[in-house]
């Protein structure tokens, strides 16, 4: 059931806490893009972005990935795709995927209109305009273009740009799928009039909330004192004042819906707990590791076999007779971790370059000096220190890590629920219906004074 009473200031501001969050997150995917990228920055778009084969089909490079992580951030702030999360007993892919070559393809097939009157999509009673997003869209592929430091291609461009519009689109819509199921929560079957009564007042409570809660945020991140000032560094950065007001205005609204009909805290039984654990019990294993001490004489350094030989053989006898292994080490060891005394940390079986050093670290009795190991680069002698065996975590150690990922399935599985629900509910017009379940295409694009035209 909806609330049949319009929401109070305190209401308005626990909706509106995600979204606070937005600036944050979109930070952190920042970050992320940035760590994309290779030796601490983007790869020239140059440098082999599409790569043909004898088919055409195209891949890319680390640095649109880094730019579509950005064009995502909006999934962060709660916005789940379809099919976010496996199915149980399937493990979450490691991260953010490339696109695949049709997903470029189509990408760079797509249109966008001139126009910024253009109606690109309707959400109930409310169009969106192609303005209401390139300016948007133009100022993030303007921010990616500039951190390559050489001039992009054209079509990597063009995928760029239609990739952030699709998305920043099909966001929009969801937004605005919620403020409408919002509205018609607030006013059920009631007339028109009423509808726009509700809208009003909510409306009136949510540019309130703006002034005292966003522009005194927006002040401070863009370091300025008014509100002219406000406009004109979001027009800087393609956006406006206006346009942060309204969209305000819809994540409140948005927001409020949620919280009536998204659990908070879905409870999860143990016996779900238990469950996922056994299904996922490779991911709680844990290998063996440990510690050890090592001397080395490299072929390359020594010269000879013969050499190498004579230098492990002397620094292995001084250790054992001197009794400081690390001191050799420092003084004579031919390996990376000399200076330190040829100590290496904790090491996880399986990650060692040398399988013939591996065997010994994890077979040698702690405590006592191997034989001379030889491997493809020289010969070295190890002492372990310490070692852990390999293991499974407890299901105890784990099961409240495993309970808040079960929480947030359930809730972005309400989302997605909820979302397919609303689309029966409001009804949805796209000029890329593909792109957002349950809409109906928009052909041609209209101008905003048009209605749109339902494609039979």
């Amino acid at each position: 059931m909806g609330r049949t009473d319009a929401p109070s200031a305190a209401d308005i501001r626990l909706a509106t806490e995600p979204f606070e969050r937005l600036e944050p997150l979109r930070d952190h995917a920042t970050r992320r893009a940035q760590r994309l990228g290779s030796s601490g920055r983007f790869p020239s778009m140059t440098d082999s972005v599409f790569a043909m084969n004898q088919k055409r089909r195209l891949t890319t490079t680390s640095w649109i990935v880094a730019a579509l992580v950005m064009c995502c951030a909006g999934d962060l702030a709660g916005q789940a795709p379809p099919d976010s999360r496996p199915a149980r007993g399937m493990a979450r892919p490691p991260g953010r995927q490339g696109p695949t070559p049709e997903m470029i393809e189509k990408a760079l097939s797509t249109v966008i209109p001139d126009d910024p009157a253009t109606v690109i999509a309707v959400v109930g009673q409310s169009p969106i305009l192609v303005g209401d997003l390139i300016p948007r869209v133009d100022a993030r592929v303007k921010e990616m273009v500039a951190r390559s430091p050489q001039a992009p291609p054209e079509h990597e461009v063009r995928y760029l740009r239609a990739m952030f519009f699709r998305n920043t689109l099909n966001q929009t819509i969801q937004l605005k799928v919620l403020r409408e199921s919002f509205l018609l929560a607030q006013v059920g079957t009631q007339s028109a009039e009423k509808r726009e009564e509700a809208e009003k007042t909510l409306q009136v409570k949510a540019r309130q909330m703006f002034q005292d809660q966003e522009l005194p945020n927006l002040y401070k991140r863009l370091g300025v004192h008014s509100v002219s000032e406000v406009d004109q560094k979001l027009r800087e950065q393609g956006s406006s004042f206006e346009s942060n007001r309204l969209d305000f205005i819809d994540q409140v609204l948005a927001h409020l819906y949620r919280s009536d009909v998204i659990p908070k805290d879905p409870n999860i039984p143990m016996v779900d707990v238990k469950n996922y654990f056994e299904d996922n019990i490779e991911s709680y294993r844990y290998p063996a590791e440990a510690r050890w001490e090592q001397l080395t004489a490299t072929f390359a350094r020594s010269g000879s076999r013969a050499a190498t030989t004579a230098k492990i053989t002397e620094m292995g006898r001084e250790a054992y007779f001197g009794g400081s292994m690390q001191a050799v080490a420092r003084a004579k060891s031919q390996e990376p971790f000399a200076a330190r005394g040829g100590v290496r940390d904790w090491t996880k079986q399986g990650s060692l370059a040398s399988a013939e050093i591996e065997q010994q670290v994890f077979s040698l009795p702690i405590g006592l000096m191997s034989e001379v190991i030889e491997d493809p680069t020289g010969m070295h002698i190890i002492r372990v220190l310490e070692r852990k065996p390999a293991g499974t975590k407890s299901i105890s150690d784990v099961q409240d890590e495993i309970r808040e990922s079960l929480k947030q399935q359930k809730i972005e599985e309400a989302i997605r629920r909820e979302t397919s629900e609303m689309t029966r509910r409001v009804a949805v017009w796209s000029i890329f219906p593909e792109d957002t379940p349950g809409a109906l295409p928009l052909n041609p694009p209209q101008l905003a004074r048009s209605r749109p035209a339902d494609s039979k």
